[in-house]
């Protein structure tokens, strides 16, 4: 292994910062696999692109930083522009962006229900603006108890079922119930709504993506005005995704995107017609050639999610993944191929997000030079860490 090269602590609670004098010199070879390693020139093309859309629109950007976890990467969308603040999935994500001084604008895009979370939400929103989706009553009443104790502000979304069976309360009068209660609740602000149009996000066909998103983001739309209408507070409408970026973010009143997977991409997003180029490869060593037809590389399950089908071959022509085992990625190949044991493999995963999630660090590469080891802060649920 490279020496000034220091492996992340196996906790995740302290990880490595990469030694500056020898680490320029760290070539991809010198990599322990199975590993993630990010393309920089594509990450930062990827970041530039999305941007530029933003730049000088309504809608703002709001980068969901559970698509990647890890700050510095966060820090880079940031600098580049057009957004309001950050997008986070669960509290400790939160309780990470706020830490790292990402930003002071964060919103959690999910219901904060479960022991201690509505309390450490609160001990958050003294350091930071601080927003929150809910979608019931009771969700809220949990929330503006934790608020008054800690003596903050939490900002809440109403969040509303845009048409994917998630979460969120039905759209119209529902909503409107629940806005009003959230309005007199103490130590609550309301700030607006949210609805995520995921069922609409992947649709390859352009025409359908964009007819099932508009009617979704109608629904949004149409409960934001029924808000303002009643004389209740509507400043954010917050939605969308990487595939309908342009969609919902070109909608009159939306006022935020919460695009993540734009950054990196991956295969399931590659399928759509979107400008940003794939930016993350799995790493893997070939660990056996057993037969001319078939290879074995040190990535599997444990380094890759499949819930969105398994990785594919990179810059293999003909290579396909057959399945993956534990600690294996079993990959066919034309009998031709000269690909030997010991020599290394990529894949483009399949969803980004939860593959991230498997993985200490990420090795951020220019062409074959490795010229920063990034850790991935948040990655599981760091509340459980001794």
């Amino acid at each position: 292994m490279h020496a000034g090269y220091r492996p992340p602590d196996p906790a995740g609670s302290c990880l490595h910062a990469p030694c500056v004098d020898t680490l320029p010199r760290m070539k991809l070879h010198d990599v322990p696999t199975p590993a993630l390693i990010v393309d920089l020139q594509a990450m930062e093309a990827n970041i530039k692109t999305m941007a530029a859309y933003y730049a000088g629109r309504p809608a703002r950007l709001r980068p969901h930083f559970k698509a990647h976890k890890t700050p510095a990467i966060a820090r880079r969308q940031l600098a580049a522009g057009s957004c309001v603040g950050l997008t986070c999935a669960t509290i400790g994500e939160a309780e990470v962006v706020v830490r790292e001084g990402l930003t002071r604008d964060v919103l959690i895009a999910n219901e904060i229900v479960g022991p201690g979370k509505a309390d450490r939400a609160a001990a958050l929103a003294r350091d930071c603006e601080l927003t929150v989706a809910v979608d019931s009553v009771a969700a809220l009443e949990d929330v503006s108890r934790a608020a008054q104790g800690a003596g903050a502000t939490i900002g809440v979304l109403v969040d509303v079922n845009v048409g994917m069976p998630r979460c969120g309360v039905d759209p119209g009068e529902p909503a409107l119930e629940l806005a009003r209660a959230v309005a007199a609740a103490p130590g609550i602000e309301l700030r607006g709504v949210m609805g995520y149009e995921g069922h609409a996000v992947g649709i390859a066909d352009r025409a359908e993506r964009e007819g099932r998103a508009r009617k979704a983001m109608e629904r949004l739309l149409s409960t934001a005005a029924l808000f303002r209408s009643s004389g209740l507070r509507c400043e954010i409408v917050s939605a969308g995704g990487t595939g309908t970026y342009d969609i919902s973010g070109a909608m009159e009143g939306i006022t935020e995107i919460q695009a993540g997977s734009y950054v990196l991409m991956d295969t399931a997003y590659a399928q759509l017609d979107i400008p940003f180029r794939p930016a993350l490869f799995l790493l893997c060593t070939v660990i056996s050639r057993p037969t001319p037809e078939r290879c074995v590389a040190d990535g599997g399950l444990k380094a890759s999610a499949t819930d969105h089908g398994n990785h594919q071959v990179a810059g293999v022509e003909g290579a396909s993944v057959l399945y993956l085992a534990d600690e294996h990625t079993v990959v066919t190949l034309p009998p031709e191929s000269d690909l030997r044991t010991g020599e290394r493999l990529r894949f483009v995963p399949s969803h980004i997000d939860p593959t991230i999630n498997l993985h200490d660090a990420l090795y951020a590469v220019d062409g074959d030079d490795v010229v920063e080891v990034w850790p991935v802060t948040a990655r599981g649920y760091p509340e459980h860490r001794s």
